[in-house]
């Protein structure tokens, strides 16, 4: 492997464009979950807004370039953020402009971190939303960057009582259906990548646990309509099976603002931190 590069990854920039259809639309939909028929059902069909991680998305390909130096065994997704300017269309051609926000060096033996944003059209160039993502670069630490300038993470939800909860069982293929949606990352299907990796089973993909939340936040909060949700993000803690329940707390801080969390019940442990939604 080459040595890394952080220079010509700062400059990497890939455009994605895709075809998008209804089908595909309801596949996401039921990848995250979804029963409710707005999301699922062709007549009114109605796009979830987290809908917008996968669209535009250049997965590994964003890292695969030899020359960049990348250990790509050693990545993390660290957080994600979706920030809508307008309701997805169920249905058309998406392009996500992805680019390289920041590199900052954290040591030899911690990696480095690496902070990427998608902006996402329409096939006429109107904006629909930006997706902002944080990876953590666990072989690539020590190349004498500088670690000054990393965004803090959201605060964590207030030291009280959250104000509503809600609990959304996962099925045990939940991961066989996310992956459709174009994350085919072997991690979540084949349990002898995922022994490499550490663990016992596949896990669920972080950006489909990040959709089931992004789920019980608009029913929460903006009564199951997608249009009122404008923005959502959070940071990754912990991975979640298959077939495990994910309980999202959320605390309402403000008019239009709220706080949240989410932990997988069987086990009570927090897979994602640091959550905030603004929502109309």
């Amino acid at each position: 492997m080459a040595g890394f590069d952080p220079e010509l990854l700062r400059a990497r920039h890939i455009d994605v464009a895709v075809d998008w259809t209804a089908k595909d639309t309801q596949l996401y939909a039921l990848g995250v979950g979804a029963e409710e028929l707005p999301f699922v059902y062709e007549r009114g069909l109605t796009a979830l807004p987290t809908m917008a991680v996968v669209l535009g998305y250049p997965g590994f390909g964003f890292w695969a370039d030899p020359a960049l130096g990348v250990d790509t065994t050693k990545i993390l997704h660290g957080e994600t953020e979706v920030i809508l300017h307008r309701p997805l269309p169920p249905e058309g051609r998406f392009v996500g402009t992805n680019s390289v926000l920041g590199i900052y060096d954290k040591g030899a033996d911690k990696g480095c971190v690496v902070r990427q944003t998608r902006t996402l059209s329409d096939g006429a160039g109107t904006l629909l939303a930006t997706v902002n993502n944080t990876s953590f670069l666990r072989g690539n630490g020590g190349f004498g960057g500088s670690s000054e300038g990393q965004p803090a993470p959201r605060p964590a939800p207030p030291e009280r009582a959250f104000d509503e909860s809600v609990a959304i069982a996962t099925l045990p293929a939940q991961s066989l259906l996310y992956r459709l949606s174009g994350d085919y990352n072997a991690l979540h299907i084949d349990p002898e990548v995922a022994k490499k990796a550490g663990f016992d089973r596949p896990i669920l993909h972080g950006l489909c646990t990040f959709g089931i939340v992004g789920r019980a936040i608009v029913r929460a909060l903006c009564g199951n309509d997608p249009a009122k949700l404008k923005a959502i993000g959070a940071r990754f803690s912990a991975p979640v099976y298959p077939g495990e329940t994910i309980v999202t707390e959320i605390w309402r801080t403000s008019s239009g603002h709220a706080a949240f969390r989410a932990r997988v019940a069987e086990r009570d442990l927090v897979v994602l931190n640091n959550g905030y939604a603004e929502f109309a």
